[in-house]
């Protein structure tokens, strides 16, 4: 029986921008451009003669059209995955580690040159993940996740360092720093919303920041890296883990007056059993990596 199905490159358009409810999101798992995912979508939605999307470019919403179509197509992605990774030859000195995007670009990527100047012949393909159910649908060999658990039953798991957290800002406002911060303006992620409410009762300080829902919407970011960024541009203070800005205050790109103090969660490496050859000399740089540098937070300060 013959298939009769529109363009895959459009339906895999659709559906990511569906299940993360922005175009811009889509386009970045996807690695296209966002006019490149509209048009996409649009070339779908003249196949069907449905519309799939209403409401503001910046505030898209699924039509009726678009949340019948959706599950079936994220499962049918899903089926696809699994079955190409079931039978797909792996190479041994391929390694597929996914964590936050976050935790990538602010502390692995900065010291992998380290791993692969000792393993040139190991590949370490990077896949960011935010949230639980992210994890739960990609194949990986190692995943670094931070939190309090329980994790997947089935997965060899191991501690790398206990996250801790404080107040950060640029140098440019440091000056203006009265006897607390409620002066300045407070920043805050979508990704982890308790935040300062976590800081307030780790530290024992008042806690200055408002509820999430009641913020200026200019305060608030959508993840955690631009959270970041902007406390770095001098836009206001934020909560940071002492791992994603530590090589920020070494450089003095930003300062953390209050210090730094257990948040209660840990980064975890979790791996399935029987590692490969190369998994296991990531393993060893990792936790050898997460050693050395975990003791260098610097205390609240009293």
């Amino acid at each position: 029986m013959t298939r009769r199905l529109p363009s895959l490159n459009a339906l895999r358009a659709f559906e990511a921008a569906g299940r993360h409810g922005r175009m811009s999101l889509a386009a970045e798992e996807l690695n296209v451009t966002h006019s490149a995912v509209s048009r996409q979508v649009q070339q779908l939605e003249d196949v069907l003669g449905v519309s799939l999307f209403e409401g503001p470019k910046n505030a898209i919403r699924l039509t009726e059209g678009g949340r019948a179509l959706l599950p079936g197509l994220t499962a049918g992605f899903d089926q696809l995955q699994a079955a190409v990774a079931r039978v797909a030859t792996r190479r041994s000195s391929l390694i597929d580690l996914a964590c936050s995007g976050t935790l990538a670009m602010r502390w692995l990527i900065p010291r992998l040159h380290v791993f692969k100047e000792r393993h040139p012949e190991i590949e370490v393909r990077l896949t960011a993940c935010d949230h639980d159910q992210e994890f739960a649908r990609i194949d990986f060999d190692l995943a670094l996740r931070v939190g309090t658990g329980p994790w997947p039953s089935g997965l060899l798991t191991r501690p790398l360092f206990a996250e801790k957290i404080g107040p950060v800002l640029s140098p440019s406002i440091a000056r203006l720093l009265p006897q607390d911060i409620a002066g300045l303006p407070i920043l805050h992620t979508r990704t982890r919303p308790g935040a300062w409410v976590q800081w307030a009762g780790a530290s024992g300080e008042r806690n200055p920041a408002s509820e999430l829902e009641a913020a200026p919407a200019a305060t608030v970011y959508q993840r955690f890296y631009y959270l970041l960024e902007a406390a770095t541009a001098g836009l206001g203070v934020a909560i940071g883990p002492w791992p994603l800005v530590a090589d920020d205050v070494a450089a003095g790109r930003l300062v953390a007056p209050f210090g730094f103090c257990p948040s209660g969660n840990d980064y975890i490496a979790l791996w399935r059993p029987r590692p490969t050859a190369a998994l296991t000399l990531l393993l060893d740089w990792l936790f050898e990596e997460a050693e050395r540098f975990e003791p260098t937070a610097p205390d609240p300060l009293s």
